[in-house]
């Protein structure tokens, strides 16, 4: 494995532990700052809403920076603004620290998924990106059970020291082993934009914000759902997110491997049938504590497999506008981040069973698998047109 995407997966475990932990901490959070666990959701919410911001508005002012130097960039505000989160004396000051924390994220692996696949060998592009995305998924194995573990059982804000501290890590290893790639022409940013005038473009926005959002009416509410549902003992929930995060790193390889064999599009049709499935499964049965534990390897493994096919179907649309799509397409990521918080809390706020989001999830997923389905119409109608 190159030293380079080595780096770039350093700065998936940053990003990954900084979005995914607060589902863990939800409820010392919501019980130290005095809101309700839904009021608490609204963190997520504000993180998301910084990478939705910041995706494309940090692509567009560094365009003309060389992708390493754009690279450290970002790897220094993820450090700098989650450190805010640890000195946070307000419920208001830590919805803002969370926000800015969001700003890096989306443009950080934009470029980074972009960098990769440049660095990539022949035919593995897909792989490549599943690498830098493996910190991500490493994050809920490892970072997310332990910054829980801290969060529960010590102060939530000594995890918050943790994330910094990986955010530190992750600036030097980029700085030591990231090449120097060529920044290219310098890139005019209305014809970059001019990809947004692709109905294809939006399409696959769609297909991210609410598709996969349908992973987030699942995982947002995680903790409660154990404890409340499965009846498991909140010490036990750190332990029980290794198994989401152990799904998740088996899911995201395995999503590379099918993009780079199949084609991205049926890929992600396929895989969203089978989270929708997944869900009512997980709605139906979490009460039953082996059949909670064996769902929550699943879903986490089938949700993550989507990441790269998606991330292949974007980039391979966007041909020369590459690195502005992939950024947005995080904030796509992040706005389903955004959603399954905020339309799986509804049933929740009016009293409905912890397991009730997932319901939201399955119709978040059937809804992404129609928009699929039209822009594998749109795609087939192209071909049609050019070879007339």
């Amino acid at each position: 494995m190159k030293k380079s995407l080595i780096a770039l997966s350093l700065g998936g475990l940053t990003i990954g532990i900084t979005e995914f932990v607060m589902m863990g901490l939800l409820p010392d959070i919501a019980s130290d700052m005095k809101v309700s666990i839904p009021v608490a959701g609204y963190l997520i919410s504000a993180y998301a809403l910084g990478v939705v911001i910041g995706a494309p508005l940090l692509v567009i002012l560094g365009r003309n920076f060389a992708p390493k130097k754009m690279l450290l960039i970002l790897a220094l505000m993820l450090t700098v603004f989650n450190a805010l989160s640890i000195i946070a004396p307000t419920y208001n000051f830590l919805f803002a620290s969370r926000f800015l924390s969001g700003l890096p994220h989306g443009a950080f692996f934009g470029v980074g998924a972009v960098v990769a696949s440049r660095l990539a060998d022949k035919g593995k592009e897909a792989q490549a990106i599943a690498i830098m995305f493996s910190g991500l998924t490493l994050a809920n194995l490892i970072g997310v059970p332990i910054g829980t573990y801290i969060g529960h059982h010590f102060i939530w804000r000594y995890t918050f020291i943790l994330i910094a501290i990986v955010g530190l890590l992750t600036f030097l290893f980029i700085s030591l082993w990231m090449p120097k790639l060529d920044k290219g022409e310098t890139v005019n940013m209305k014809t970059q934009l001019l990809f947004f005038k692709k109905t294809e473009a939006w399409l696959i926005i769609g297909i991210t914000a609410i598709g996969f959002g349908g992973l987030f009416a699942w995982i947002s509410y995680i903790a409660p759902l154990l404890i409340n549902v499965s009846k498991f003992s909140a010490e036990d929930v750190s332990y029980i997110l290794i198994l989401a995060g152990l799904g998740m790193v088996v899911g995201n390889f395995a999503g590379g491997k099918l993009a780079d064999k199949f084609s991205p599009a049926p890929t992600t049709l396929a895989l969203l049938f089978v989270m929708s499935i997944d869900l009512i499964l997980v709605y139906f049965f979490s009460f039953n504590q082996y059949a909670s534990l064996l769902l929550t390897f699943l879903t986490g493994a089938i949700s993550f497999s989507v990441i790269a096919p998606i991330q292949m179907l974007m980039i391979r649309t966007a041909t020369g506008a590459e690195m502005i799509a992939s950024a947005s397409l995080q904030g796509s990521f992040n706005i389903g981040n955004a959603l399954g918080a905020f339309l799986g809390g509804l049933p929740l706020a009016a009293g409905y069973s912890f397991a009730s989001p997932n319901l939201i999830g399955v119709g978040m997923s059937v809804i992404g698998m129609i928009i699929t389905l039209v822009l594998m119409r749109k795609h087939k109608a192209n071909l049609q047109l050019q070879s007339a």
